[in-house]
């Protein structure tokens, strides 16, 4: 009798992930966030820094972003009032004489606040950040339009949705669309980062240019997708995506154009992106992750990808 096919299911990736839009977080407030595989509270302390620990309370076990209440730069309790700093370090018992037990504390995570984010840096062994998020320039430019943000969650593995900037064959049977031109891959030297980037000519009102379209991809969890070449016009969409767990995704996106072609097709470039994705969903949802996956000689980006991946994952080692 043949074994019934098993779903192989990937790690949660190191790297830096997004747990919340900056304007969503106002200075006192707290949120419960679910990402890494773990339950998590995030704060904005009276300073105005964003804070992000471990949620569950050390003393009996309270979700400290379920009542619980900044007081200056630490978050308390809503059970027996302890308090934790940014550091998670217990800085409070009320009505204790004791000095506050060692263990008395809370893992505390990395935080960056930019491009209307607020990144964490996740690492299974809890290693320090090694690469850095990049800045994205058009984002609040006076020529670019106010970036529009959409939420989508997704019942699957974050690597399946970055594979697809490696599988130009798809487009033709998912999205009903001829598969892009042929991109140029550059992965950097130091292997976080790689860039494709597409040539094509296009037809406009204005006449014939020859446009790009460049990809950007940095770690496993944040890309940039931007059109140039029509002088004075571009869009823009920076995707961000964090692992709730192994087998869900959130996805943050931020998409602008110039100014000056917002009201000709920015929606219908925003809308199209969008719908896009929405195509993808079904097949995502409902595939299996092969580890050793049986390719064609289409095939040789999705190959490289997968080897590119392995370095942010701890205990894979080299491909």
């Amino acid at each position: 009798m043949t074994a019934p096919q098993t779903h192989l299911a990937l790690p949660i990736p190191n790297g830096w992930f997004a747990v919340a839009w900056s304007r969503d977080l106002e200075e006192g407030q707290v949120q419960r966030v679910t990402a890494f595989g773990r339950e998590l509270v995030l704060f904005r302390a009276r300073s105005g820094k964003p804070v992000l620990l471990d949620a569950y309370c050390p003393h009996l076990g309270a979700h400290l972003a379920v009542g619980g209440r900044v007081f200056g730069e630490s978050i308390r309790c809503p059970f027996h009032g302890w308090r934790f700093d940014e550091r998670g370090r217990c800085v409070e018992i009320p009505r204790c004489a004791k000095p506050i037990p060692e263990k008395a504390r809370l893992r505390s995570w990395e935080l960056v606040e930019k491009d209307e984010m607020i990144f964490a840096w996740h690492h299974a062994e809890e290693k320090p950040p090694d690469w850095e998020i990049p800045t994205i320039e058009v984002i609040g430019h006076p020529d670019w339009t106010a970036p529009r943000r959409v939420d989508i969650d997704i019942a699957v593995h974050m690597q399946e949705l970055a594979e697809n900037n490696f599988d130009p064959v798809h487009f033709e049977f998912v999205h009903g669309m001829p598969a892009p031109p042929a991109s140029d891959y550059v992965f950097s030297e130091s292997g976080r980062f790689v860039r494709a980037e597409s040539k094509v000519v296009r037809e406009t009102p204005m006449g014939s240019f020859d446009t790009r379209l460049v990809r950007e991809t940095f770690g496993l969890g944040l890309s940039t997708v931007v059109s140039d070449g029509i002088p004075g016009v571009g869009t823009m969409l920076f995707v961000s995506v964090t692992p709730i767990d192994a087998a869900h995704s959130k996805m943050r996106w931020l998409l602008t154009v110039t100014k000056n072609v917002a009201d000709q097709h920015g929606e219908e470039f925003m809308s199209g992106i969008v719908k896009g994705v929405m195509d993808d969903v079904p097949i995502w949802e409902n595939k299996i992750h092969r580890e050793r996956p049986v390719m064609s000689e289409l095939d040789k980006e999705i190959a490289d990808f997968r080897r590119w991946t392995r370095q942010f994952y701890s205990g894979l080692g080299e491909a």
